[in-house]
């Protein structure tokens, strides 16, 4: 039932903003920008239940540790982007947003290429001479 302190608290906090919003815009921004990092908090440790759970498939699966790890930062990077791309629109900066996901998108393919460069060997391994 976590879910429904997660749509109170932000439906609460809209509505304060929507407020607070006529007369100071900066606090309206603060608000939500506050409450969206509080709710990122809040995840954090239902995050930590699931690395683990990951861990111990990976375990099980024998994979090799690099390539999760490289995963689960892959997946942080979509996700802190993400977070910070929402915020800078909230404020109405568009443009510094698709900036944030943009980075977001080069630093995953940067991430990306040692587990792209071992399927690509994988795959001409398989391939007959």
């Amino acid at each position: 039932m976590e879910i429904i302190q997660v749509v109170g608290l932000g439906l609460l906090a809209a509505v304060l903003a929507l407020i607070v919003k006529e007369q100071k815009p900066v606090f309206a921004f603060l608000l939500a920008a506050f409450t969206g990092i509080v709710i990122f908090l809040f995840l954090l440790g239902k995050m930590a239940s699931v690395l683990e759970v990951l861990e111990d498939l990976a375990i099980h699966a024998k994979v090799d540790p690099v390539f999760l790890k490289t995963v689960l930062k892959i997946i942080g990077i979509a996700y802190i982007a993400e977070f910070g791309a929402q915020i800078v629109r909230d404020a109405g900066q568009d443009a510094i947003a698709g900036k944030i996901e943009l980075a977001g998108k080069i630093l995953i393919m940067v991430m990306a290429i040692p587990i792209i460069k071992v399927v690509v060997e994988t795959v001409i391994n398989l391939m007959p001479a």
